[in-house]
């Protein structure tokens, strides 16, 4: 039965909209201790999938200073924290296998594909990304602002610029205007995405129920983000080397924090069944690719007249 499980829903009890719990700051300690024991017993799993990042910072780097993004360096480093939920979906699944007893090779993280919930992730992830590309967009548009016609191409112009009235103005708007976004896209999405593959909700019960804890528990929750956004900002400092580590441990991290602020399920966890595909022959091809195209068994010999 183990072997046979994957990520599907719990099946609810009712139609009842999930129950929040109060939290305190032993609770969030006990998902970081958690999150860091788990990343402990499945470092190679989490690092081989997280491993991209570092490459991914690489061409980011190169194409910010070859095409003169200088000043979008950090506007990007810092968006990993808005869209840093959606590279830790498959990290919750290798907790919630941990903790039930599961095998948690690393390729139960792409489980994710084959989820009933995966069209509601997918609107998640699509929010996410909509969230990120206005923040960039914010940032090009504060820094046109703020230097028009001075286009600064290297690290070291910028840097002297920041140091000027119009810098600060540069750093305090963008600082305002980030936070705005990353708070919208973490209150969205720090309860929504685990929960969507623990329980079979709709989409707009998985984002109200995230946006009810973060209201219910304002300065916990706002401290969890401050941690979340400053640990994804050290580990992309220099070009996201340090993800690899950081990202890992805020994924399962998270994970734990959705299992103490909301009350558990009442339900079964169905079996996952492997579809069964119809047997194919060479001599329906290419009819046999098509879905709606039936397969025809030839006849067996026995059944053959002589």
């Amino acid at each position: 039965m183990a072997s046979n499980d994957i990520l599907i829903p719990i099946e609810p009890s009712g139609d009842e909209v999930p129950t929040i719990r109060t939290l305190s700051w032993a609770d969030l300690r006990f998902a970081l201790d958690t999150g860091l024991a788990d990343f402990r017993a499945m470092p190679t799993h989490a690092v081989f999938v997280c491993a991209f990042y570092p490459i991914v910072g690489l061409l980011i780097g190169s194409a910010v200073f070859k095409y003169d993004l200088v000043p979008l360096l950090f506007p990007i480093a810092s968006g990993f924290a808005i869209v840093g939920p959606i590279a830790a979906v498959g990290l919750y699944e290798l907790s919630r296998r941990k903790a039930a007893g599961l095998d948690t090779s690393w390729t139960h993280m792409f489980d994710v594909f084959r989820t009933s919930s995966f069209w509601s992730l997918t609107g998640l992830t699509g929010f996410l990304v909509v969230i990120f590309a206005l923040w960039i967009l914010s940032a090009q548009a504060l820094y046109d602002v703020a230097f028009p016609g001075q286009p600064l191409t290297t690290s070291l112009e910028f840097i002297r610029a920041l140091a000027t009235p119009a810098g600060s103005f540069l750093i305090i708007s963008g600082v305002a205007i980030g936070a705005g976004f990353a708070l919208v896209a973490a209150s969205t999405s720090v309860i929504a995405m685990p929960m969507l593959l623990d329980r079979h909700v709709s989409l707009a019960t998985a984002v109200g129920t995230s946006l009810r804890v973060v209201a219910h528990n304002p300065r916990l929750m706002l401290s969890w983000f401050f941690i979340v956004a400053g640990s994804l900002v050290l580990g992309s400092l220099p070009f996201f080397m340090g993800l690899p580590v950081v990202l890992p441990i805020l994924g399962h991290s998270t994970w734990h924090l959705y299992q103490r602020a909301v009350q558990p399920a009442e339900g079964v966890r169905p079996i996952y069944v492997a579809p069964q595909r119809a047997e194919r022959f060479g001599a329906q091809f290419p009819a046999s690719l098509f879905a709606g195209e039936p397969v025809r068994q030839p006849p067996r010999q026995d059944r053959v007249q002589g």
